[in-house]
Order: C-alpha cells, then structure tokens, then sequence
C-alpha cells in the first residue's frame, strides 16, 4: 500500500478501511474490505481481523485528508442493546447506504477526548480537531457516487457526539424507557456482564456531568448499577444530542417495534435517505427481523424479546423498582435530569 500514488487511491476507495490506531506509534492499521464485508460485518473491531482480511499498518502522516469538501457520514447513536443493530442493517436494506459497524478507530478519539486538557494528553486540541476531521472524511467514502456512509457507532461514543456531527448532519440516537432497559440487560447473561463491567467509566462520566454527585459505585446494587448506566448514557445523549435540537431524532426502539414500517420511512426522511416504500416492505418480511441482529445465525425476534424482558421483570421485580426508584431520586434534585424518558416519550 506504501506508494506514491496510495493517497490518491485511498481517497477513492472505501475497501481501504482506517480499523484502528495505535497512538503510542502515531499509526493507523488500514484493511482491505469488500462492500459485502462492510453489509456482514456486526462489528469493525477486533473481531474483523480474520487471517482472510489484509492489512498493513501506515504511518498517519502517509493517509490522506480528503478536506471539508469530503462527504461526511451518517451516525446512529444509541445506549447499548436497544436495536441499533437491527435499525443499521434495515437502512442499509432499504436505502443506498453503507453500513459501517462500531468502526474501532471512533474508540481512540473517545479516550483521546477524556484527557485532551490533561497533562498526560498524547495530542493536543488542536490536533485533535484536525485528525477528528481527517477520520471523518475516510468513513464518509462509499463505494459508487451518492452511496451514503453509516456509521452505527458503539454507545461510549455518544460522549463526543457533538464533535463527530459538528457539521450540522442528521442523526439518529436509539434508546428505551428505563424499566425495558432494565429488563433487556437483565434477561441476557452476557449483556448484564458486559454492561457490569462498563459501569465504573460510566459512573465517572456521570460524576463529571453532575455537580455535587455523591454516590458510590460500590454502594449500588448490580441492578441499580445497570440504572446507573442507562443514566449516564440518556444524561451524555442529552448534553451531546439534545433532543429539542431538530438535527437529532431521538428514536424509542420499543415503540419502533409497534410500527417498524413508520419508524423506518420516519428515520430514512430523517437521515436523508431515498424511501422506496416496497424496499421498506421486504426489509421488514425479510430475514432480518427474525435474526440476532449482532449474530444473524441466530433466531430472534420482537415476540421472543418481550417474553424475556417479562420474564426478567418477574425474576428481577424487587431490585427493578429499588434501581428505578434511585433514578427518580437524582432526577428529582437535578433540572437537567428532569426531562429524560424515565417511563417513557420525552417528558
């Protein structure tokens, strides 16, 4: 890849993909992807680097900026295990869009961003912005003109949403209520773990987001730490994407699931996408809504997802309405807090 006429190449190429970088060496790992690799793909992180995809390791400095002129892509935000998932692969269904997946190079700008006034900051701000730009100009590539590029970025990324959609572009931000938020993580073994184990950077982030905040994470309950987590993701939402702000269309997947049909043709409008109302159809009668929309080889739907969240409320009720009760709590002593959709539609 390291030649003279890689810049110009790379600038048209949406197959040559920045999957990662590696700070400490100021370098980017570029992967050779087809078009269908983006549309499988679940996930453009780890998992990716199969012994089938090349990839070589390239000096930042060595790949392109393809300046403000670039198209930038569209992004899907979300809490976590609320469908957006699903909603990337129905869009990419339903209009010329390319998928892009949790790209992991999006993680690095998410740490850089936690400690970019701090001594120990291995960039500057002002680098920072332009290399943010510089990233934002290689997802935007598609394969074939007007072809859009999406971006389902994984939910830490909420906290520097406000960088990544400076432009004024359209956004979508997935979330739920919190009681279903509650059940989801809880009727799922390896959600509740995950979601365990992101919760002391969340309960920092959160922290920082509130003056005055007193809670410790070892004085919660592991459900109310899951509360806790819903918390500081709405909370980071509302600051970096707020919903009065019309460029931002803040989506309740439960609700999404009562009218898929109106949900979809509602974000395509939204994103600024072509609606073609029979590609809306047989998305939604396709394999898709009845697959594990992370791992398609495995059966899920909207019935079996309710009947786990019920049977998680049933299992979990005492500690659900201690958590729920810890979230009313803070939402009564903080304004800023007041406003989020503890049970429901915005309030």
């Amino acid at each position: 890849m390291a030649d003279t006429a890689f810049p110009s190449r790379f600038a048209a190429d949406a197959g040559l993909l920045p999957q990662m970088a590696d700070l400490a060496k100021d370098r980017v790992l570029v992967a050779r992807l087809t078009e269908s690799d983006y549309r499988a793909a679940s996930f453009l992180d780890q998992r990716l680097l199969t012994d089938r995809i090349a990839r070589e390791w390239m000096a930042w400095e060595a790949l392109p900026d393809l300046g403000g002129a670039a198209p930038r892509p569209r992004f899907i935000f979300h809490i976590g295990h609320v469908g957006s998932t699903l909603v990337s692969r129905l869009l990419a269904e339903t209009g010329d869009v390319l998928p892009l997946r949790e790209p992991m190079l999006l993680r690095s700008f998410a740490q850089l961003a936690e400690r970019i006034d701090r001594p120990e900051s291995v960039w500057s701000a002002d680098r920072y912005r332009a290399r943010l730009g510089q990233m934002l100009g290689w997802l935007g590539r598609g394969f074939q003109p007007g072809q859009r590029a999406m971006v389902k970025a994984s939910s830490v990324i909420t906290a520097i949403a406000d960088d990544l959609t400076d432009d004024g572009g359209p956004t979508l931000f997935l979330y739920v209520p919190l009681p279903r938020y509650l059940e989801t993580i809880l009727a799922g073994e390896a959600s509740f773990a995950e979601t365990i184990a992101q919760a002391p950077a969340r309960m920092a982030r959160l922290a920082a987001l509130l003056p005055d905040f007193a809670p410790q994470l070892w004085q919660l309950p592991p459900v109310t730490r899951v509360a806790m987590s819903w918390l500081c993701e709405m909370a980071t939402a509302q600051r970096t994407l707020p919903a009065a702000d019309p460029r931002h269309l803040w989506v309740d997947f439960e609700a999404m699931l009562a009218d898929p049909a109106a949900a979809l043709v509602a974000q395509a409008r939204h994103l600024g996408l072509t609606r073609d109302a029979a590609r809306v159809e047989a998305a939604l009668a396709g394999p898709i809504m009845r697959q594990y929309a992370k791992a398609p080889e495995h059966g899920y739907s909207a019935d079996l997802r309710r009947q786990l969240q019920a049977q998680a409320a049933t299992d979990h009720a005492p500690s659900i309405v201690q958590a729920i009760a810890w979230v009313e709590a803070l939402a009564a002593r903080y304004k800023t807090l007041a406003t989020l959709p503890i049970h429901g539609a915005q309030e």
